[in-house]
């Protein structure tokens, strides 16, 4: 049977990092939900979370997500494509975030990644995946930091993208964005009852991989 790890947290936590660290070490899939909703909110373009919801559904039934590969070789297209760069701006970001609060793009997201964890045992990085999508998940980790560390994050990461932006932009915008996750009706960002925590403001990368190790050999 397909196995799951879940990996929830707010933006510039390191769950891509620790995700795709841990995919690789369990030798699975590696899925990035927010890079689907990335996707959406590229695919269909600024301002599609005001459409009226006819409009948006006809969209959306005209994607398909699928992975191939696994760990750090896993790849993410959207009908037949490949995700690239281009949906890492901030701009991107923040339609991202406009539209996860729309219950129908949740709704068709959450469908299409339960289909891939039906198919293949994977590391799902995302912020409702432990409380929402895989419920039933083996083990489940929830990783938090201050704003203004994960900003840091973020714009170190912008930079070696070769992406240059402003630091207190970067800021505000996860400012914003955490408002709009932690407060939103539907599916708000919070860690499953079952979760693991782990502050990552104050832990390196090898630290908190070694937590997540311990963790799921002590419940395997």
């Amino acid at each position: 049977m397909a196995r799951t790890v879940t990996i929830d947290g707010p933006a510039g936590v390191g769950k891509t990092t620790l995700a795709k660290r841990l995919a690789e070490h369990l030798n699975v899939g590696y899925m990035d939900t927010g890079a689907m909703y990335r996707g959406v909110a590229w695919y269909a373009g600024a301002g599609a979370w005001d459409w009226e919801e006819g409009r948006l559904k006809k969209v959306l039934q005209g994607m398909e997500f699928s992975l191939s590969g696994s760990g750090q070789n896993t790849i993410l297209s959207l009908n037949g494509n490949p995700l690239d760069d281009r949906i890492r701006t901030e701009e991107v970001g923040m339609r991202a975030s406009n539209m996860a609060k729309l219950p129908v793009v949740r709704d068709f997201l959450k469908k299409a990644q339960q289909r891939l964890g039906e198919k293949v045992s994977l590391v799902a990085e995302g912020r409702d995946m432990g409380t929402v999508v895989f419920p039933q998940a083996e083990n489940k980790f929830f990783l938090d930091a201050t704003p203004r560390v994960r900003a840091e994050r973020r714009w170190a990461q912008l930079e070696e993208m070769g992406q240059k932006e402003n630091f207190h932009t970067i800021l505000e915008t996860i400012q914003k964005r955490d408002q709009q996750d932690r407060n939103r009706k539907t599916a708000p960002l919070r860690p499953a009852e079952d979760a693991h925590v782990i502050d990552t403001g104050n832990k390196d990368i090898y630290e908190v991989f070694a937590e997540m190790l311990d963790c799921i050999r002590i419940g395997s």
